[in-house]
């Protein structure tokens, strides 16, 4: 895929904000990478009280998704969580922007690489199914660097941030498909490609169904069940996370069996328990602050009312 070409109409007045945003970021890079995401840590903290709806959704989600945890651990959890944030926001900095060189300095181990392996050796292309953790980014370039990958996607509300994130991604990516672009998704797949993707954001529209995720019905694209059925994809979990000592661990898992079956929901249901597995194992690396039940069941309750829970805040 080609990169996008620069339009003089992203120097617009009205861009300068975020031009003055993406040379913010690219000078934080420059920064050790420990040193990076300790500043974004603490850059979360600080600004916490003045995000009162984000600490609100964290804490609901964690009290939807963690009944038997009581209100000290998951006040405990939200905080990291929210901590997460910043730390994010590094790691965002370091996959688009960082340098080869300063990529070498990460402790990186890589495991399940066999399973990968035997889907080639049988000439079928991968869907690299994980969550929004929130190293999702960097973690995704560092698997590029032992394989070819392509991303599915949505595009960026700013020009500014789309066009220079793009460009970053598609220094390590084959191609970036937009979540549209399923047709365009299925040909790279049947011509043995690797494409990582995260269906784990709440959704609507027809090729949606309601799923359940840490036992709630959660509103879940169908997309994993339609890729793997029209291109005979292996779909492989892919689970990333940082170690407590620093450094990440990066896991590619046995592909799922017999999948695509002929129940669209029962596949479904199947992805979103492998991504729930993955959360328990780092629940505090999980993007919480995203309103993964906002879209309901008919007949029931919105749970993001404040009303309708306790949300620790």
């Amino acid at each position: 895929m080609p990169k996008p070409p620069f339009r003089a109409a992203l120097l617009a007045p009205r861009h300068w904000p975020a031009w003055l945003g993406i040379g913010l970021i690219r000078l934080a890079v420059l920064l050790p990478a420990r040193a990076l995401l300790a500043a974004g840590a603490a850059f979360s903290a600080a600004i916490s009280p003045l995000l009162r709806e984000r600490r609100y959704v964290i804490a609901r989600n964690l009290e939807l998704c963690f009944p038997e945890l009581d209100a000290a651990a998951r006040h405990a959890l939200r905080k990291e969580a929210t901590c997460e944030m910043g730390r994010m926001l590094g790691e965002f900095a370091l996959g688009w922007f960082a340098s080869e060189r300063k990529l070498d300095r990460l402790r990186v181990a890589i495991e399940g690489m066999q399973h990968l392996a035997g889907a080639r050796a049988a000439g079928r292309g991968v869907l690299l199914v994980g969550g929004h953790f929130s190293h999702l980014e960097l973690c995704a370039r560092l698997i590029s660097r032992k394989l070819r990958i392509a991303g599915m996607y949505r595009r960026m509300d700013s020009a500014v941030f789309e066009w220079n994130v793009l460009r970053a991604r598609l220094r390590y990516a084959d191609a970036m498909f937009d979540k549209d672009e399923l047709r365009a998704t299925v040909r790279y797949l049947r011509r043995g490609g690797t494409v990582w993707y995260a269906p784990d954001q709440d959704m609507r529209g027809k090729d949606c169904v309601f799923a359940p995720f840490f036992g709630i019905p959660a509103s879940t694209i169908t997309a994993t069940h339609h890729l793997a059925r029209l291109s005979g994809a292996a779909v492989i979990p892919f689970f990333h996370r940082r170690n407590a000592g620093g450094g990440y661990t990066l896991r590619l898992e046995a592909p799922l069996q017999d999948f695509p079956g002929a129940d669209v929901v029962a596949d479904t249901a199947r992805v979103n328990a492998v991504i729930e597995r993955m959360v328990r194992e780092a629940p505090a690396q999980y993007l919480w602050a995203h309103k993964r039940f906002k879209t309901r069941p008919p007949g029931q309750p919105a749970v993001y009312d404040r009303d309708s829970g306790t949300g620790t805040r």
